[in-house]
C-alpha cells in the first residue's frame, strides 16, 4: 500500500545509526575554521570595523554560509572545505601584520580613568564564548530544517536507539552552551551569599513558564495539524522545550548540593554515572526503550527520563564556566609550562577537554566500560561525548582569541574601552545569535514548520533545497540581526 507523505517524512527521519564520532568532529570543525577565519580577516584587515552591508554579507557567508553547506555540498568532503578555510586564514596570519586597533573612546581625565580601572568587570563578556554559542545555534537552526531535505545525508540525523550523529551532538550541545553561561550568576554572588532555597526556585520558576508555554503551544499545533513526528525522540507528548523548561528548578536544587561538593564537574558525573547504573542494574533502560505506551508516564519516558542526563550535561557546561567566564591574572614572563596550564584560562580549557574525552574513551572503549552511546536514553557516554566535544571546541575558539587578540583584556583600560574592543573581536552575526538564542530557535521552528506544509521536502532536487535553505538561512539570520540592531533582547 502507498504510503502518505506524512509517513514518509517520518520514515526519512526514524531508524537512523548515524556515523562515528571523527566524522561529526571533521564536519563540526568548520565552524571554529569560520571564526579562526573571521578572526584574521578582522585583526590583519578590520573588514568588519566600521560594520557596514559589505560586512554583513562576509560576516553571514563565513558563519552561516559556510555551516550550510558543511552540511549538505561539502558533506561528503568535509576536510576539502575545512581546508578551503583554513589556507586563507593562515596565508592572511603569515603576510598580513596586524592591523591597528578600531576607534578608541577619548581620552578621559585621569581620575575618571583611574574609576573606571576599578570597575572592571571580574566576569567580562569573552568574546570566544559569544562566537562559540553562536555558531552553535547557527547550526543547530539550519539542521532542524535541512533533516527534511534529501540534501541533508541520513548520518547526521538522529540516531533511533544507539550510535552518534550531528544532529544528536547539536541537542545536547544547545544545553551545554547554556550550562557555560548560566553560572555567570552562581559566580557573582560567590558562595554563602546564595539566596535562599525557596527564593531560588521562585526565580527559576518563572524562567520556566515562557518554556511550558513554547511547549505546549509546539505540542498543540503538532497534534493539531497532523504534522510529522518521531515518536521515540522525547515521546508523544514531550518536546525539547519542556526539557529546557525543567532545567532551572532542578539546577536551583542542585546548588544546594554544590555547598557538599564544590564542583559542578564532580556532581555532573555523579548525576550520570547514578542514572548509568540504574539503566544498567535495574529495568529501567529497557522499559524507556521497548516499554508499550500505556499511561503518561510510558508514553513519554523518552523525554522525562533523559531530562536526568541533560541535567548533568548543563552542570558540566557550568563547570567549564566556571573556568572560562572569570577575568584571568595575568601570568609574568618567566612562567613555566605547568604555571601556563594551570593558572591561566586556554590552560584549563585544555586540560579539562583532555580529561572529558578521556572518561569519554573510557566510557566506551573495549579495554573500559564497552558503553554505547544514546542520545535517546542520555547515558553516561552521550554525556561525556557532549561535555568533551563542546569543551574542545570552546578550548580551540580561546586560542583562537588568544593568539588573534592578544591585547583584549591585558592592556590597561577603561571599562568603555574594553567592552569596544570585545565587541569588535565578535562578530555581529554571532553575537546577535547569542543574544537572543531561544527566541531565534523559536523563529527558526516556525519557519521549519511553515516550509514543511507548504513545500514537498523530500520530493526536491539539490538546487530547489540549496535554494529554499538558503533563503531560510538568510531569513533567521535576518531576524537575528534586525533584533540586536534595535537593541531589542528577549528572555525566555
Amino acid at each position: 500500500m502507498a504510503q502518505t507523505y506524512k509517513q514518509l517524512k517520518e520514515a526519512w527521519v526514524s531508524g537512523h545509526t548515524g556515523s562515528s564520532v571523527a566524522d561529526v568532529n571533521s564536519v563540526s570543525l568548520a565552524m571554529p575554521l569560520s571564526i579562526l577565519l573571521w578572526s584574521v580577516v578582522q585583526s590583519r584587515m578590520r573588514l568588519f570595523t566600521p560594520y557596514a552591508l559589505p560586512s554583513l554579507v562576509v560576516d553571514f557567508l563565513l558563519n552561516c554560509g559556510v555551516t550550510l553547506f558543511a552540511t549538505t555540498i561539502y558533506a561528503s568532503t568535509p576536510w576539502v572545505l575545512n581546508l578551503l578555510l583554513l589556507l586563507p586564514a593562515a596565508i592572511l596570519f603569515v603576510l598580513e601584520r596586524p592591523a591597528p586597533a578600531g576607534r578608541h573612546v577619548p581620552r578621559r581625565h585621569k581620575k575618571d580613568d583611574d574609576a573606571k580601572q576599578q570597575k572592571l568587570d571580574p566576569l567580562p563578556v569573552k568574546p570566544f564564548i559569544t562566537n562559540y554559542r553562536g555558531a552553535m545555534m547557527v547550526i543547530t537552526c539550519v539542521a532542524i530544517l535541512a533533516v527534511d531535505f534529501r540534501v541533508f545525508p541520513r548520518r547526521f540525523a538522529k540516531v533511533e536507539n544507539w550510535g552518534t550523529s550531528l544532529m544528536d551532538m547539536g541537542v545536547g550541545s544547545f544545553v551545554f552552551t547554556a550550562g557555560v553561561v548560566s553560572v555567570r550568576s552562581a559566580l557573582k554572588e560567590g558562595a554563602g551569599r546564595r539566596p535562599s532555597l525557596s527564593k531560588r526556585l521562585v526565580t527559576s520558576t518563572r524562567h520556566s513558564i515562557p518554556l511550558l508555554v513554547l511547549g505546549t503551544v509546539r505540542l498543540i499545533s503538532v497534534k493539531g495539524l497532523d504534522y510529522a513526528e518521531h515518536v521515540s525522540e522525547y515521546g508523544i507528548h514531550w518536546n525539547f522545550f519542556f526539557t529546557l523548561a525543567f532545567l532551572p528548578p532542578f539546577v536551583a536544587l542542585f546548588q544546594s548540593v554544590f555547598d557538599l561538593v564544590p564542583s559542578y564537574a564532580v556532581l555532573s558525573c555523579l548525576l550520570a554515572a547514578v542514572y548509568e547504573i540504574a539503566l544498567d542494574w535495574t529495568s529501567l533502560g529497557s522499559y524507556i526503550l521497548v516499554a508499550p505506551r500505556t499511561n503518561i508516564l510510558s508514553q513519554n519516558r523518552e523525554g522525562i527520563f533523559s531530562f536526568i542526563g541533560y541535567l548533568a550535561i548543563f552542570l558540566a557546561g557550568q563547570s567549564l564556566g566556571s573556568i572560562a567566564l572569570p577575568r584571568q591574572v595575568p601570568l609574568p614572563k618567566d612562567a613555566s609550562p605547568v604555571d601556563f596550564l594551570r593558572k591561566t584560562m586556554l590552560g584549563r580549557l585544555a586540560i579539562a577537554s583532555l580529561i572529558w574525552t578521556a572518561l569519554f574513551y573510557f566510557s566506551t572503549s573495549y579495554y573500559g566500560l564497552r558503553l554505547s552511546v544514546s542520545r535517546r536514553i542520555a547515558n553516561l557516554p552521550y554525556f561525556l561525548w557532549v561535555s568533551s566535544f563542546n569543551s574542545y571546541q570552546i578550548t580551540i575558539c580561546c586560542a583562537i582569541e588568544t593568539l588573534l587578540f592578544p591585547d583584549l583584556y591585558k592592556t590597561p583600560s577603561s571599562a568603555v574601552d574594553e567592552k569596544q574592543k570585545t565587541r569588535e573581536a565578535t562578530s555581529t552575526v554571532l553575537h546577535a545569535f547569542n543574544r537572543n538564542g531561544l527566541a531565534v530557535f523559536l523563529v527558526a521552528n516556525l519557519l521549519t514548520g511553515l516550509v514543511n506544509m507548504t513545500m514537498p521536502t523530500l520530493h526536491m532536487g539539490v538546487l530547489q533545497s540549496m535554494g529554499v535553505l538558503g533563503v531560510y538561512t538568510a531569513a533567521v539570520a535576518g531576524v537575528a540581526v534586525g533584533l540586536d540592531k534595535w537593541n531589542v533582547s528577549i528572555k525566555l
